[in-house]
């Protein structure tokens, strides 16, 4: 199972990169348009895997800290 949600995260990053060479060539705004928002869909897709397989919230970890009522 978890090697199975790595072997996708793999895909959606490979997604994402070969999206972003498209948009490094020669293309019409409806072609730029739709790759930008695969490059969104592929990048939600991520952090929804992301979460399932690393469900730690991080948030916690670099939100600032209160100064305790004993410190002063």
């Amino acid at each position: 199972m978890i090697d199975e949600n790595f072997v996708l995260l793999r895909c959606h990053r490979n997604n994402i990169h070969r999206y972003r060479k498209l948009l490094a060539t020669e293309l019409s705004e409806l072609e730029r348009q739709y790759l930008e928002r695969r490059i969104s869909e592929e990048q939600t897709a991520i952090e929804t895997l992301s979460m399932a397989i690393f469900p730690l919230e991080l948030g916690a970890v670099n939100a600032p800290r209160r100064a305790s009522p004993d410190a002063a």
